[in-house]
């Protein structure tokens, strides 16, 4: 046979073969989506998440999921319990600075659509999350920083005011007289309010807002504004949230890791503890630090774990707004 022929006869037979494997893939991927979406029975009541004890936040979501709130709308008006609360130094208004003394806020949120809107490095605006929605639906975009992002906020109604509290203040002044940059687990890693609400049409949307880590330096960015990190939603499917060491989540995709994992049968407590399970197999320093995962499904089933003991998630349902306890890879 010349050579011409034999490698268009081998070309063609391979192309052959590629598109009858293409195709038993594809057909293996929409009976999945057929099972999700048929064979599954989907949440009845509405169900309100967020990572740590942050009460006040998930119940106000809650229960305005329970008055017919879109999920949207109510998990961005419970993370602003937590961006207006000046004792949180971790979100928000009095949250920690960085090594400058700047206070910088991120956040993003992600409806049951699959649009989504992000802000990062952004100072003098309290209510970011909201921001982040703002840049969402009024812009072509997905994300704005730093003074853009300021701007856009100020043209859009938000007040602009000092975010450092006399506080805060001091407590910085003081770390600075050592300037000595470890993260305390459960402490400084406590970072985050990430949420996730499935309201009463059983649509799933969420938010992540955060001030980052203290004394970061300038211009750092962790996960929680990062779609696919810090927060995904696929409305087929559910939505993650993370908290803790954001260069570690966004090194595994975390949240999209976990909506992944749940298309592909796995529970949400069996995908959080997969996520985390990424992060300490390949990474033996996982001991000095804290990752936590939140997790929902559209049957309304719920799942959270952590690298260390300690992390919480709150839990709204029926009208209870409880905290859990999550597992841990560590004891």
């Amino acid at each position: 046979m010349k050579r011409r022929n034999f490698i268009t006869k081998t070309s063609l037979n391979t192309l052959a073969l590629g598109l009858g494997i293409n195709s038993l893939a594809n057909a293996n991927f929409k009976q999945n989506q057929l099972k999700l979406k048929t064979s599954e029975k989907l949440a009845s009541d509405p169900v309100a998440i967020c990572t740590w004890e942050f009460t006040k936040a998930n119940a106000t979501a809650g229960a305005l999921l329970d008055q017919g709130l879109p999920a949207l709308d109510a998990v961005i008006k419970g993370v602003a319990v937590e961006e207006e609360n000046i004792k949180n130094t971790t979100v928000g208004k009095g949250g920690s600075p960085d090594r400058e003394g700047n206070v910088t806020l991120d956040a993003c949120v992600m409806d049951h659509t699959g649009n989504c809107g992000s802000v990062m490095a952004v100072e003098n605006i309290t209510n970011v999350a909201a921001l982040a929605r703002k840049v969402m639906e009024d812009t072509p975009h997905v994300i704005l920083v730093g003074k853009g992002a300021e701007e856009f906020a100020v043209q859009s109604g938000f007040t602009s005011e000092n975010l450092l509290t006399p506080e805060t203040e001091k407590l910085w002044k003081e770390w600075l007289k050592t300037s000595d940059y470890k993260p305390v687990i459960n402490i400084e890693d406590h970072d985050t309010i990430g949420m996730l609400g499935l309201d009463k049409d059983g649509n799933i949307s969420g938010a992540c807002t955060t001030s980052g880590l203290a004394y970061k330096m300038k211009g750092r960015v962790g996960d929680s504004p990062v779609i696919g990190s810090g927060l995904f939603i696929d409305n087929t499917v559910g939505g993650a949230a993370a908290t803790g060491m954001g260069e570690e989540v966004i090194k595994t995709v975390g949240s999209f890791l976990i909506v992944e994992l749940m298309r592909n049968g796995m529970s949400p407590q069996e995908a959080c503890e997969e996520a985390v399970s990424r992060i300490v197999s390949t990474n033996p320093n996982h001991t000095n630090f804290q990752v936590a995962y939140i997790a929902i499904n559209k049957q309304g089933e719920t799942g959270c774990y952590c690298i260390h003991p300690g992390f919480k998630m709150m839990k709204y349902s029926n009208g209870e707004n409880i905290p859990v306890v999550a597992g841990s890879h560590l004891k």
